[in-house]
């Protein structure tokens, strides 16, 4: 079995109610926690990338409020998940003031809780260290998908992001957002643990075509 956490409170809303590069920074250590009937992973953040909405050519709302970007144009503290390449799903905290659609996508992390049941989501993982190492990789892991679009992760429910073990700005480090072409592809908007095996690999933009953005 994995290790068990002892888990505190869920991080207030206040956490979230704040610039999206502020957000991104914190949110390095915290741990993200999935309860479901099959039981409960959580994921301690390794990784992660700053979308600044509409200001942000990067961003799925950088055009503005559509259906499934809804979430994002809401209040701070809420999940959003979409579907990526029509294969996998990416998750996302939507963070700043109400309307302003900043979000942090989650990148990476380490399986903190739960290693049995995330390793039986994701078989193809040689190494525990590749369980949630990517965005794809890590909803796998915790049993994320678009039933969870637009969860608040501050109330208590099943999807939740707890304190965790914050770390010394000398532990991390920023750099380009991943596979993002275009206007928003030099936007040193990533920020990761150094030296951390379970940080994905970069990989550099021109993957997408002009119109189509990670969050």
């Amino acid at each position: 079995m994995g290790t068990t956490l002892n888990v505190p409170a869920a991080l207030e809303r206040s956490f979230f109610d704040r610039e999206v590069l502020e957000v991104a920074r914190d949110l390095i250590g915290r741990v993200v926690r999935h309860r479901t009937p099959a039981g409960v992973v959580a994921v301690r953040l390794s990784e992660v990338e700053a979308y600044a909405g509409q200001a942000d050519p990067g961003s799925h709302a950088y055009r503005g409020r559509t259906p499934r970007t809804a979430v994002m144009f809401g209040p701070p503290g809420h999940a959003y998940v979409y579907f990526s390449y029509g294969m996998h799903w990416c998750m996302n905290l939507v963070c700043g003031p109400e309307g302003e659609a900043s979000a942090v996508l989650l990148r990476a992390g380490a399986v903190v809780e739960g290693l049995e049941l995330a390793r039986s989501r994701r078989p193809a993982a040689k190494k525990d260290v590749d369980l949630a190492r990517g965005p794809a990789r890590l909803t796998q892991a915790l049993g994320v998908d678009r039933a969870l679009d637009g969860a608040d992760v501050c109330s208590g429910g099943e999807l939740e992001v707890l304190a965790g073990s914050p770390v010394a700005d000398a532990d991390v480090v920023w750099g380009p957002r991943v596979g993002v072409a275009g206007a928003g592809a030099p936007t040193p908007w990533r920020v990761s643990l150094v030296n951390d095996p379970t940080v994905s690999a970069y990989r550099v933009g021109g993957r997408r075509s002009p119109g189509t953005r990670s969050t």
